[in-house]
Formats: C-alpha cells, sequence, structure tokens
C-alpha cells in the first residue's frame, strides 16, 4: 500500500501518478483564482460562501496531499525541511492558523495563500530544468550580482559628482543617487530624476549602454545553463 501511494504522490510515470499531478495542478490554479476573487470588493454574499467553500475543499485536498507525502517519505524530517515540504505547508498554515482566531489580526498571514503557486513547480518538468539550470549557473549569477552591485555604487557616486550642485533637492547624496542609479543600470528610466547638466548626460548614457550588457548577461549566463541541462536530460533518457 505505501509503495502504491509513493508511486502515486512521487512518481511521474504511471498513470495514477499523472491523473493525481493533474488533479493538485487544477486545484492550484483554482484556489488562485478564488483567492484573487476574493480580493474584488464588489463581490456579493452567496459569492463569498462559494468561495469559502472552495477555500475550504483546497486547503483539505493540500492538507491530505501534504500527508500523504510525508507518509510515504523514507526521511520524513528531511521531507518537512525541504523546500517543497516547506513551501507545501506555508500553502496551507494561514487557513488553519486562522481557525478561531480573530481573521482581522492574521490578515497580514493571507499572502503565504500565494505559495500555491510555487506548489507548481513540483508537477512542471519545464520549471525543473529551469531549477537545475540556475543551480548549475549559481556561481556565475552570484558573481555577476555581486558586480551590479558595485557598478550600482559607482553609477551612484558619479552621478551624484556631476549633478549634486545643479540638482541637490534630487541628488543630495550618494544614498539618494542610488534610486537613479538602479533604474538607469536596469534600463527602467521612470523620468522622475535625470540629470541636466553635460556630464551627467554624457555619464548617463555610458551607464545606459552598459545597463543594456547588465540585462543580457544573465538571460545568456541562464539559457546556456538550461541548453546544457536540456541536453543532460535527453542523455540520460536515451
Amino acid at each position: 500500500m505505501k509503495e502504491y501511494l509513493r508511486d502515486m504522490v512521487e512518481g511521474s510515470e504511471s498513470r495514477k501518478s499523472r491523473y493525481f499531478a493533474y488533479i493538485i495542478q487544477t486545484l492550484i490554479l483554482i484556489s488562485i483564482v478564488a483567492f484573487t476573487m476574493e480580493t474584488v470588493p464588489s463581490i456579493s454574499d452567496e459569492t463569498k460562501i462559494i468561495l469559502r467553500g472552495v477555500e475550504i475543499f483546497c486547503v483539505l485536498v493540500f492538507s491530505l496531499e501534504y500527508l500523504l507525502r510525508l507518509y510515504v517519505s523514507e526521511r520524513k524530517l528531511k521531507f518537512v525541511f525541504s523546500f517543497f515540504g516547506i513551501i507545501d505547508l506555508l500553502a496551507i498554515l494561514p487557513f488553519y492558523l486562522a481557525l478561531g482566531m480573530d481573521l482581522r489580526s492574521l490578515r497580514a498571514l493571507r499572502f503565504l495563500r500565494l505559495f500555491r503557486i510555487l506548489k507548481l513547480m513540483r508537477y512542471n518538468k519545464a520549471i525543473n530544468r529551469f531549477s537545475i539550470a540556475i543551480k548549475t549557473a549559481k556561481e556565475e549569477i552570484t558573481l555577476f550580482l555581486f558586480v551590479t552591485l558595485i557598478l550600482i555604487y559607482l553609477s551612484a557616486v558619479g552621478i551624484y559628482y556631476f549633478e549634486n550642485e545643479a540638482q541637490p533637492e534630487h541628488f543630495a547624496s550618494i544614498f539618494d543617487s542610488l534610486w537613479w542609479a538602479i533604474v538607469t543600470l536596469t534600463t527602467v528610466g521612470y523620468g522622475d530624476v535625470y540629470p541636466i547638466t553635460l556630464g551627467g548626460r554624457m555619464f548617463t548614457f555610458v551607464i545606459l549602454m552598459i545597463g543594456l550588457g547588465i540585462v543580457a548577461i544573465p538571460t545568456g549566463i541562464i539559457s546556456s545553463a538550461l541548453t546544457n541541462a536540456i541536453d543532460e536530460k535527453e542523455e540520460k533518457e536515451e
């Protein structure tokens, strides 16, 4: 019996495991839609009752799934503290914390219900390959983030010296200049703060060019790692 359940909740090849995965995926999407609809101010009381019923049903199924995974796990403690184990628990925890208590004091915990979206990662092979790619390229990504932080700081320092005298209200300090550096390097450019001096504009042009490269670098790193992950997966299947 235990092997049957293990194959159903953890397997991916048998028909029962695929049906189980489809059911959980569908309920995750339904619960997310219901959660979104609950935030609409104009919904009727009848709709609220229906959404509450959907919430209770989904939580009960997710709770049963969590208990089944815990039951079939050979190393239960490892499962409880694993990434997916924590996600599964956080997906149902707000519901049980709210039972018999004043919901107004626990509204801050409602956002934890969004962890149900992450539960989809367990059932999506493409997302799993993406996770493998991220792990493979984690050193390159960490180095990239470190270099990006340095560039943001240097950009803030540079624009501060160019624009401080001309716009002391916007570039009063390097800390104030960090916002400009972030939105410029990421090529967002909201336009709320911009340089007006010649030196500042020339400096901004250089930073924008660097920003375009910064956007492209992680894409290339992850794409390469994802390609390698797909190739390795195909080699194993052959």
